[in-house]
């Protein structure tokens, strides 16, 4: 897969560029327009947080950014990519190369190790033996786990496993970090953990995109979008794209989390 000419420079094109998508699903014969005509830019190094209640297109929004859905109409680049050029096995590797996930309920294999389960999306990618283990090992110690490699889900913690699932979104340095209701199943002492962990994610260049219903997770973004009806009603910037994320503070990890950063701009 190689990709498409786009008409700004690698280093200046947005890593989402949505213009006027939109997206129909039909139920028998019943037509349902889940975005109508929506059109977003996000910036390489923003952090976005995307919010609205059930109905308003963010699952369907989320589904296509993450390449697991294509638009019925309008254009969508990911990364200089044009995703309606690609068939399958094209959108696989984009989803592997361009785009690390978070979930809600952190899609780890139970009944494998943390340093197993980071690895997995490279091992997808071909990176093979040391090179491979070595940049999951990284990826732990940036969220704080490096005493964790050889726990099982299961042994882990809420808050833990989701670091766990933070550091597998990381470890092939993507352009975009995609984190779905990344504090759903968490307490208040986690989800402030893992916000905090990806505050300093962002910090470092990282482009994140969080999907939330929750006004305290969504005002660790530096802009929020909102969501009714598969359209934006409310665009606010709350802090400037290169500047820190509003809550930022400082924490253990954010040495080696400069250093993928610096890894992948230089890649």
């Amino acid at each position: 897969m190689s990709e498409s000419t786009h008409p700004v420079s690698p280093a200046k094109r947005p890593v989402i560029e949505l213009r006027r998508v939109v997206k129909t699903y039909y139920m028998g014969e019943v037509e349902v327009n889940a975005l109508r005509g929506l059109s977003l830019v996000v910036e390489r190094g923003d952090f976005v947080a995307v919010m609205g209640a059930s109905g308003s297109g963010k699952s369907t929004l989320m589904n296509i950014i993450g390449c697991l859905d294509v638009p019925s109409r309008g254009s969508f680049w990911l990364d200089g990519v044009d995703v309606r050029t690609l068939d399958e096995e094209s959108l696989a590797i984009v989803r592997n190369r361009k785009i690390g996930f978070v979930f809600q309920s952190y899609n780890l294999i139970p009944r494998t190790t943390a340093i197993a389960n980071v690895e997995l999306p490279l091992a997808y990618g071909g990176v093979k033996g040391r090179d491979r283990r070595a940049r999951a090992l990284s990826a732990l110690e940036s969220v704080g786990l490096s005493d964790r490699l050889e726990h099982v889900p299961s042994e882990m913690s809420g808050g833990q496993q989701q670091r766990v699932a933070i550091a597998r979104a990381i470890v092939t340095n993507p352009s975009l970090v995609l984190a779905d209701e990344p504090t759903g199943n968490l307490d208040t002492a986690s989800s402030l953990e893992v916000m905090r962990l990806l505050s300093r994610l962002n910090a470092t260049g990282r482009t994140i995109v969080l999907i939330t219903h929750e006004a305290d997770i969504a005002s660790f973004a530096k802009r929020t979008v909102r969501l009714r009806d598969g359209n934006i009603i409310e665009d606010e910037r709350h802090t400037a794209v290169d500047a820190p994320p509003p809550r930022l503070e400082p924490g253990p990890g954010l040495g080696p989390l400069i250093g993928a950063a610096v890894r992948s701009s230089t890649s």
